[in-house]
């Protein structure tokens, strides 16, 4: 395989783009070696600039549940786009998809759109520090919820919850409203609960898919419910990578503990950028115009997006074996990636949700990030770059999640395993 292209162009983009991209986790720095520019996809295939196919386990991190380049959702953007890019005035399309994700979400009763996850994470903790009126939050330890400033946090010093800066230009007064505790740690949150009497909300990935794939326990969800519950404070699920990933009608369908608020993207988008927040109705009237809580966006709503939104998350609910198929697939590429691992005595811990899978070179159970940051990065950088070259493009970080498309085949699945298990022979050694 040569990547010659990539490589050039990799160089070029370095000179132009800080880092060489556009979003850090694409530079290839945790896996090593040269990101593949990517000229087009097709359906299960990305193919970069040389010319190399791969089997995509990636799919733009999540939002192409049905491919490359699906024809139902390629169409409707084309229609859309002969209407017009963007008017910044409303359109039905938002009214449509607003009411078909409100007919899935039982925790959702209204819902504002916005461009981007972070925005609406940013968004949803806004207003749940406007309903409550109160300034804190808890977030955890190994859940990203984007890069907004009161989320780049890091553990304080001592026994300290309260978080600081982990990026240059977070000033320290913009953490210092930010607890964390531990994932799955329901004693770390009570602590959080005692340390703070002003905590607005509690945010968490209900399946966390930023540490690597690790879902949160039912139990600890719910008692986390009733702890907010409890000290007044508002429970938010972000969902912005685990929504309609892991199932139809959200992580609350599977959990059993409902939300007061949820954000959501990715799959909504259709691969087009879209977040959105919503949740309770008394919450959601807290929102400008009808509340105090100021939010706005000139491409909120785009009717490109909405339109690309509507399409798959239409032909997601028509499709009632949809999330069958692909955790089927999704729990044999894990199965044969254990069985390989066991068979060459290497420690392998797998997760599957629904669409989304995980994997960790580690030897015990990932429960929280402490545990997932004992997995060893170095055999997974080894794994990544052989798969790579493979034909086989996986995530490139240990603590990134996995997809599987309605593109992706029982033979591509079985094509992965065997070139997993020929390299699980050479990373023993």
């Amino acid at each position: 395989m040569t990547i010659n292209h990539s490589q050039e162009a990799f160089t070029k983009a370095q000179e132009l783009i800080p880092g060489g991209v556009n979003s850090p986790v694409r530079a290839f720095k945790s896996v090593g070696g040269i990101p593949r520019f990517i000229a087009s996809g097709e359906g299960a295939y990305l193919i970069d600039i040389d010319d190399n196919r791969y089997v995509d386990y990636v799919q733009s991190w999540g939002p192409l549940i049905f491919g490359h380049r699906d024809e139902s959702i390629e169409n409707a953007v084309i229609e859309a786009v002969k209407h017009g890019l963007s008017f910044g005035a409303p359109t039905e399309a938002e009214s449509d998809l607003a009411e078909l994700i409100i007919s899935i979400y039982d925790s959702i009763e209204k819902i504002r759109f916005v461009s981007s996850g972070t925005e609406a994470v940013m968004s949803a903790i806004r207003l749940a520090r406007g309903f409550t009126l109160r300034d804190d939050i808890v977030k955890f330890t190994g859940c990203y919820h984007g890069h907004s400033d009161a989320l780049l946090v890091q553990a304080g010093s001592g026994a300290a919850t309260f978080g600081t800066p982990s990026s240059p230009g977070v000033p320290a007064d913009f953490t210092k409203h930010t607890l964390l505790a531990d994932y799955n740690n329901i004693e770390s949150v009570r602590q959080c609960f005692v340390d703070s009497p002003g905590i607005a909300c509690v945010i968490i990935e209900p399946i966390a898919g930023n540490m690597g794939l690790v879902p949160a326990d039912k139990d600890f969800l719910a008692q986390l419910r009733a702890l907010c519950d409890e000290y007044g404070a508002l429970l938010i699920f972000d969902e912005v990578m685990s929504g309609f990933r892991a199932c139809l009608h959200g992580a609350e369908s599977i959990t059993g503990t409902k939300p007061d608020l949820v954000t959501l993207g990715k799959v909504i988008g259709g691969g087009m950028p879209v977040g959105a927040f919503g949740g309770r109705r008394d919450i959601m009237a807290h929102l400008s115009p009808e509340g105090g809580v100021y939010q706005a966006g000139t491409l909120s709503g785009n009717p490109v997006a909405m339109a690309a939104g509507l399409a798959s998350i239409r032909k997601i609910k028509q499709n009632s074996r949809l999330y069958g198929i692909l955790e089927t697939r999704a729990k044999r590429l894990m199965q044969g990636f254990n069985d390989a691992a066991i068979k060459h005595n290497i420690g392998l811990q797998t997760d599957v949700r629904g669409s989304m899978f995980g994997f960790f070179f580690s030897d015990e159970p990932v429960h929280n990030f402490a545990d997932a940051l004992k997995s060893d990065t170095t055999r997974f950088a080894r794994f990544h770059a052989a798969m790579l070259d493979g034909g086989f493009y996986f995530a490139c970080s240990q603590f990134e999640t996995g997809f599987i498309c309605t593109a992706i085949t029982d033979t591509m699945i079985e094509d992965t395993i065997t070139a997993a298990e020929n390299i699980f022979a050479e990373l023993k050694e």
